[in-house]
C-alpha cells in the first residue's frame, strides 16, 4: 500500500498508538518495574520512551528546519529523558501517551504534501519529512514488539495476538 499524504500517515500512527495504549492499559501498574533483562528498559521505560521521544518531530517539521546534527539529537535526547523521568505512575505514562499522541497526530494532519516532501539533511543523508514521521512510527512499533514479548513473558497474551486469534477461530 502507498501512503498518500497526511491523513493516511496520521491515520496509521493513531492506530499504532492506540495499540501501545491497549497494552500500557493491560500491564498492571505492579508490573510496570519489570524488565526482560536488567540492561534494558522497565515497562514504564519504554512506555515513557514511547510517549516522548517523537514529540521534536514538531519542532523540525513546524520550523521546517532544513538540517539538523548531531549536536540538535543529542540536546532533544536529554530533554526527553528528563522528561521521561517525570512519567512516574501508570496514570501519567498513559495521560502522556494519550496526549503527546493526540498532539503529534493532529501536527501531521496538519502539513501539506509539498512540506512532507521537504528532504532534511541528517546526519545519516537526507531524507523526506514524510519518511522521517514515518520513522516515528516505525520507532514505536519497535519498542511496542518489545513490550509485546515482555506481555507474553509476564503471562499475557497481546491484544493484537488474541484480534487474530479470534479472526482464526472465525473461518
Amino acid at each position: 500500500m502507498n501512503y498518500y499524504g497526511s491523513t493516511q500517515l496520521t491515520n496509521s500512527f493513531r492506530t499504532v498508538r492506540g495499540n501501545t495504549l491497549t497494552i500500557a492499559n493491560e500491564i498492571p501498574e505492579d508490573k510496570y518495574g519489570y524488565k526482560a533483562t536488567p540492561d534494558v528498559k522497565s515497562v514504564a521505560e519504554l512506555l515513557a520512551h514511547i510517549a516522548v521521544s517523537p514529540m521534536w518531530h514538531i519542532e523540525v517539521h513546524g520550523n521546517r528546519m532544513a538540517q539538523i546534527d548531531h549536536a540538535f539529537f543529542a540536546d532533544r535526547m536529554q530533554k526527553a529523558g528528563m522528561e521521561e523521568k517525570a512519567l512516574r505512575s501508570k496514570s501519567d505514562i498513559i495521560k502522556a501517551l494519550t496526549d503527546n499522541g493526540e498532539t503529534l497526530s493532529a501536527f501531521i494532519q496538519s502539513l501539506d504534501e509539498a512540506t512532507l516532501a521537504e528532504q532534511v539533511t541528517i546526519p545519516t543523508g537526507d531524507k523526506s519529512r514524510f519518511e522521517m514521521l514515518l520513522g516515528a512510527k516505525e520507532h514505536e512499533m519497535h519498542h511496542r514488539g518489545q513490550l509485546m514479548l515482555i506481555q507474553r513473558m509476564l503471562g499475557q497474551v497481546p491484544e493484537l495476538t488474541r484480534r487474530r486469534q479470534a479472526m482464526m477461530a472465525n473461518r
